[in-house]
């Protein structure tokens, strides 16, 4: 039908802010065709990368036929260890979000959340001097599943006799 057109390899700068400001207007379709404009020309440019990861993910339960093995296809070409488990946490926490609305049970949800949590944990140990990412990210899926805790306790996995997941924890959730 169309041929699409190439972008300049100098354009990249531009088109990756660009991109990121699709991402934080909410129109991530946009920011998806400007990271596969960027990846066309440069296939291992590693924030392209990224935010195409990012852009498919901000698409779950939107009704856009992104599905999860979508994102996660492009792990495998990030160069870096800890940015590997980083997104791989980050794409699973945003599909145990993204099923939370779409009316399955809160514990559906909330599975992906912990394993989600495994990726953080698998970052953290590897992580760079001074990034908290990971640790920042784990906190978050924690509190989700604390505050999903009551209506997990209609899943059968879970016991009564369980202790109150929120027990223990000072900060006030939010």
């Amino acid at each position: 039908m169309f041929e699409l057109k190439p972008i300049g390899t100098k354009a990249i700068p531009a088109a990756l802010a660009k991109a990121e400001r699709y991402r934080l207007l909410n129109e991530p379709r946009e920011a998806e065709s400007i990271s596969r404009d960027i990846l066309q020309v440069a296939p291992d440019h590693q924030e392209a990368l990224v935010m195409l990861l990012l852009a498919l993910t901000d698409q779950f339960g939107k009704g856009t036929g992104v599905a999860l093995d979508n994102p996660q296809q492009l792990i495998e070409r990030l160069h870096d260890e800890y940015e590997r488990a980083y997104y791989s946490g980050v794409i699973l926490e945003r599909w145990g979000k993204s099923l939370g609305g779409g009316g399955a049970p809160s514990y559906v949800g909330c599975d992906w959340l912990r394993e989600a949590m495994k990726s953080y944990q698998a970052a953290e140990a590897i992580r760079p001097a001074d990034n908290d990412d990971a640790i920042l990210r784990w906190n978050t899926c924690a509190r989700i599943i604390r505050m999903e805790a009551p209506k997990e306790r209609g899943d059968p996995r879970v016991s009564s006799a369980d202790p109150d997941p929120s027990a223990g924890d000072d900060v006030p959730i939010l």
